[in-house]
């Protein structure tokens, strides 16, 4: 593990990226945990901190010129409640590929005034049933989700379902946090029941498949939540063919 020092971050790369920013690069250091951001001098408008072992995403001075932030493949669990105070001016934040798990853990993002393009892609949170809507709805000026376009159907779904007194009365039910776990606590591994249906459909499909690709392929349609040979209705809205799957990079 290497400290995240005023040395580290004065030896590491920093240049104009292609966007025009102002980049310092902090990737594949192992840092463990964000300190001594104050070093930056506030002089950045993005800092990469991909494929680092950062748990929790805190600790942030206020940095009022960045605006962006990649955290691919860490480990975060938790986000400083604060951010919004640290970060003003911030417009994109890349969470791909890290163990953010419940919706509550994601309600300190509605405090970036200016967040539009956001990425979540990899955290088990994704697969909570009301995920997407649930995001749209407390974070209204999010753009871009998961490098879809939000679009306003979305937005009037998400609204249907969050506002009032029956919206109040499920956010209470299906919103909750998690407890953060430390990095000498071995984490639990979770398990579910599957109906026995589903069950006797994947031993049917891995008993039938013929190669390593197709047990690799029946391997990854379980990790995102599809059962072989059942519909996909009760595993999430279908994409539309109007999504665009794509992140924008202006600001």
């Amino acid at each position: 593990m290497v400290r995240l020092t005023s040395e580290l971050i004065d030896d590491s790369k920093q240049y104009i990226n292609a966007v025009n920013d102002r980049e310092l690069n902090l990737r594949g250091c192992k840092i463990p945990a964000i300190e001594n951001l104050g070093g930056t001098r506030n002089q950045f408008d993005t800092i990469d901190f991909t494929d680092n072992d950062i748990r929790k995403l805190d600790n942030l001075p206020t940095l009022s010129r960045l605006r962006s932030l990649l955290f691919h493949n860490n480990r975060i669990q938790q986000i400083q409640p604060t951010i919004g105070n640290a970060l003003p001016g911030l417009t994109m934040l890349i969470l791909t590929n890290n163990n953010i798990c419940e919706l509550g853990d994601l309600e300190p993002l509605a405090s970036l005034p200016k967040l539009e393009y956001l990425s979540l892609i990899g955290n088990p949170v994704v697969h909570k049933p009301q995920y997407r809507l649930f995001v749209i709805f407390k974070m209204p000026q999010v753009r871009v989700l998961d490098f879809k376009r939000v679009r306003l159907a979305e937005r009037t779904a998400a609204k249907s379902m969050f506002k009032g007194s029956r919206g109040k009365a499920l956010r209470k039910e299906v919103v909750k946090k998690s407890r953060l776990i430390e990095a000498d606590e071995p984490q639990p591994v979770q398990t579910a029941t599957l109906p026995p249906e589903d069950a006797l459909r994947i031993k049917e499909a891995i008993a039938s498949a013929k190669s390593l690709r197709e047990v690799e392929q029946l391997q990854q349609m379980l990790q995102s939540g599809h059962i072989p040979g059942k519909s996909a209705a009760g595993n999430g809205a279908a994409p539309t063919g109007d999504d665009e799957a794509e992140m924008e990079t202006e600001h």
